[in-house]
């Protein structure tokens, strides 16, 4: 390998900038950029840099590949920093006084108690900022990849849809789908019923209905809630019968236990007597 090291202009003094060229194997020719402090203390990365100079400089307009300063990316800051200042003077007005939402979760949002019974309680709305704002497409993707468990730190195990639910839209797996539908039923006081659009599937992007979970229509039919209803039966009854084993246990414990000690007592007294 051949290295090159000078100072870096565009750092604070006593930086300097390396360059390493592989000679060899598949990735022969291309180079590596680091970076030392004067200190000695090596750099491979944009993000290390920035950590260690902290507000010591703005690294946004900094290029890591050439050790050099983008004017264009500088003169994008300033105006961007222009116009935020510039946004902060004028000082609009907040008129939304819709009531906040309180998010206690990733995903479930309830809302905040308003107290309207204060003789000096005043309330102003806009009519316009009070819609309602639009959901955004495919926002249940953002649940992939979450993971439940129990107490024990225990992964715990996925539940299994029926075959007859059917994701909709892109990239949409089956774990994805079980969020989009239990979301959709702890924060939905509609029916959920799936997209009941026949054209989402050509066009998901234009006919996807938010309000409704990821998944083609479905109809739940009397025989699903039969079956739903003999299986929460059958749960509640092996747990019923648990419970009824465990009180057993215990009672049976308690009576054994009185038992050898009243044994021990016995004994004791016996020996006392000879």
């Amino acid at each position: 390998m051949e290295k090159k090291r000078w100072d870096c202009s565009a750092l604070p003094k006593g930086w300097k900038m390396e360059e390493v060229t592989r000679k060899s194997g598949l990735s022969a020719g291309k180079s590596d950029v680091y970076y030392f402090s004067p200190s000695g203390k090596k750099f491979r990365s944009k993000p290390q840099l920035a950590r260690y100079l902290g507000n010591q400089m703005d690294l946004s307009s900094f290029d890591f590949r050439t050790g050099k300063m983008l004017m264009s990316k500088l003169n994008k800051n300033r105006q961007r920093m222009r116009y935020d200042n510039n946004s902060q003077n004028k000082g609009k007005p907040d008129l939304n006084t819709s009531l906040p939402v309180r998010q206690t979760a990733s995903i479930f949002k309830q809302p905040v108690t308003k107290v309207t019974n204060h003789p000096n309680n005043k309330v102003k709305t806009d009519p316009q900022k009070a819609v309602d704002q639009p959901r955004q497409l495919f926002w249940e993707k953002k649940l992939s990849g979450l993971n439940a468990y129990d107490i024990a730190e225990e992964l715990v195990k996925t539940m299994e849809l029926p075959k007859g639910l059917q994701g909709v839209g892109p990239g949409c797996t089956d774990k994805t789908l079980l969020s989009a539908i239990a979301s959709a039923l702890h924060t939905s006081a509609a029916p959920i019923t799936g997209q009941l659009s026949a054209a989402v599937e050509k066009n998901p992007g234009v006919w996807l209905n938010t309000a409704q979970p990821l998944c083609k229509a479905f109809i739940v039919t009397d025989e699903d809630i039969r079956k739903q209803e003999e299986l929460v039966y059958n749960v509640r009854k092996r747990l019923e019968e648990a419970l009824m084993a465990d009180m057993l246990a215990h009672v049976e414990e308690a009576t054994n236990g009185g038992e050898t000690q009243k044994e021990e007592g016995n004994a004791s007294e016996d020996s006392e007597n000879v």
